[in-house]
């Protein structure tokens, strides 16, 4: 799995335009083969933040995605606004499991036998 995560900072005028304007094209993503979640959303505490939050199956569904014509129009539709500051990473997942344990309890350490992958 490969999740994406990070921030985009526009003026804060431009903020909901922006989400506006991909709203269809975060809606069509997500029947992409391969992806699991795709979401652009508002931070609420801090004006003209997005978050941006992405789960793909595997490398190969996220290739064909940057190669496709949404990703372009995504990058179009971002692209008529001014980006302040972008933080958005990559991460391949080797290892998964629950944060909560069966009694309930919040978890930061790894407690089942070797998670799920």
């Amino acid at each position: 799995m490969i999740i994406i995560a990070g921030t985009l900072d526009v003026p804060a005028a431009d903020r909901e335009a922006a989400l506006e304007a991909g709203r269809e094209l975060q809606a069509a993503t997500r029947e992409l083969p391969g992806c699991l979640d795709y979401v652009w959303s508002a931070d609420p505490a801090m004006p003209g933040r997005v978050y941006v939050f992405e789960r793909w199956a595997d490398e190969a569904s996220l290739r064909a995605h940057f190669e496709g014509p949404l990703y372009w129009d995504m990058r179009k539709v971002w692209g008529r606004f001014e980006k302040m500051r972008v933080d958005v990473s990559k991460y391949r997942i080797d290892l998964q499991e629950p944060v909560y344990d069966r009694e309930g309890k919040a978890r930061a350490d790894f407690f089942t036998e070797g998670g799920s992958s």
